[in-house]
């Protein structure tokens, strides 16, 4: 019987088509592309794999695929993990910076290009494939396995809360799987026990009934005015947030999470060249360190802004109204409804009453016990896989977000992550891509964690 090692390469190869069509599928969520047909082409997958499937579908929102597959016979029923992926992608533009279709995987100098394949296809298919791997071995599958993968995730997952509640029963486990990760731009394998949360606002002023000729400006305010002096006042020019209550109820990390954080570094040089950075890292004026900011402190960004005349040429007016959007990513502790009271009352005493506050997407922070048996036992299958080869690191925060703070309070699970993608994966943007030896490494991953997990 073949090793392990040689069935993975060897699933990789024979099942390279199905993958292939599984990225073709456009399943942008934020525009309701292809929903439904990928549904059914994950509940395929799962099924060729040998699990079991059942879709749900009565939580609102696009439908969530529960997949299982028990233990071998000479596996532990008694231990059973979660792997959490989605299978909605973003968007895919900007089309004309792409240097292949979008949504046609193409394989370029070791790279596989595809929007979606980093985030998230390609770390659900490795999964898959480390079970088919060992349910091929003679000792078959060492745990239960189950999946749940929803199909919201880049729209803000706002159904999958109740999903998880009612079907707390069905998703139980022992542990949870999380669905990015891989290696940093040193090249470290990053396992990360948490994420940030969110609070995504829209601001729109008014300031007149119609665009008004700009020779009126020296008596009449207008709207993007309004809008940038309200925007200016939520921070100053050192980065630090001035919304009294913005880092209330922040929750004190762990002495070791901290000393974990504080013996990691991150590289401003190779961030600076991977992303064509034009100024130093914003952190350099406040009083905690850049890698303390992308872990255990919140942040407040503007992520938009739209007001007045933008095409070519000139055209005097006062634009009547502006808009922009801001995004705030939470630390635990921190709850997106507060944020929103606390900014509301900030610009209220400002003098901006007029300025227009929604709350869009509100997702809790989370953090898993860096310490507990389920994260080491993902930490030290790691370090049999990429050790020769990487320092495997332990982060206690991702510095996005995500539903996981729902996998805490409905299922009470530690979770860590385990992925493929890598620095210059550039998810979310043109040229995505992941590294084919980054594919084949992350399902002998979680081979190996399997293996393990089953006596941990």
């Amino acid at each position: 019987m073949m090793t392990t090692d040689h069935a993975v390469k060897k699933i990789i190869q024979e099942r390279k088509e199905e993958f292939f069509d599984y990225l073709r599928l456009a399943s942008v969520s934020t525009q309701n592309r292809n929903i439904l047909p990928t549904v059914k082409y994950v509940e395929q997958m799962i099924q060729k794999t040998g699990g079991k499937t059942q879709v749900l579908d009565d939580c609102g929102g696009n439908p969530v695929v529960y997949g299982y597959f028990p233990a071998g016979e000479k596996g532990n029923p008694d231990k059973t993990v979660l792997f959490y992926n989605h299978y909605d992608v973003q968007p895919e533009d900007p089309l004309d910076e792409w240097e292949s279709e979008p949504f046609e995987p193409t394989v370029r100098d070791g790279k596989l290009f595809c929007r979606g394949v980093a985030d998230n296809k390609a770390n659900f298919v490795v999964r898959l494939y480390a079970i088919q791997a060992l349910m091929a071995t003679e000792d078959g599958l060492p745990c239960n396995v189950k999946f749940l993968v929803e199909g919201e995730e880049e729209n803000g997952s706002p159904n999958l809360g109740p999903y998880i509640k009612k079907y707390a029963d069905l998703f139980n486990s022992d542990g949870c799987i999380w669905e990015f990760g891989g290696k940093d731009e040193e090249e470290n394998f990053v396992i990360q026990t948490g994420v940030k949360g969110m609070a995504y606002f829209d601001l729109l002023v008014e300031s007149a009934n119609v665009d008004i000729h700009s020779s009126l400006g020296a008596v009449i305010d207008n709207a993007a005015w309004r809008l940038t002096h309200a925007l200016a006042s939520l921070k100053n020019k050192e980065n630090q947030v001035l919304v009294d209550g913005f880092y209330d109820n922040i929750e004190e990390p762990t002495e070791y999470a901290r000393a974990v954080v504080n013996q990691q570094k991150v590289n401003s040089e190779k961030m600076t060249k991977i992303y064509g950075l034009k100024h130093p890292f914003i952190t350099k004026d406040l009083d905690w360190s850049t890698e303390e900011a992308l872990t255990f402190y919140p942040t407040m960004t503007i992520s938009g802004l739209l007001s007045g005349y933008t095409d070519e040429g000139t055209k005097t007016v006062l634009p009547r109204k502006a808009s922009a959007k801001l995004d705030c990513r939470l630390v635990p502790g921190q709850d997106p409804m507060y944020i929103e009271q606390v900014i509301r009352k900030h610009l209220d005493k400002e003098g901006f009453q007029d300025v227009e506050l929604f709350l869009l997407k509100g997702l809790k922070a989370f953090r898993s016990d860096l310490e507990s048996p389920f994260v080491q036992t993902v930490k030290k299958a790691a370090e049999k896989v990429y050790g020769k080869e990487s320092e495997v690191v332990l982060s206690p925060t991702n510095a996005g977000s995500g539903p996981m703070a729902y996998f805490g309070e409905y299922l009470n699970v530690p979770v860590a992550s385990s992925g493929c993608g890598f620095a210059e994966s550039k998810a979310h943007g043109p040229n995505e891509a992941i590294r084919l030896k980054d594919f084949e490494d992350g399902a002998l991953h979680m081979v190996q964690f399997l293996k393990d997990f089953q006596t941990a």
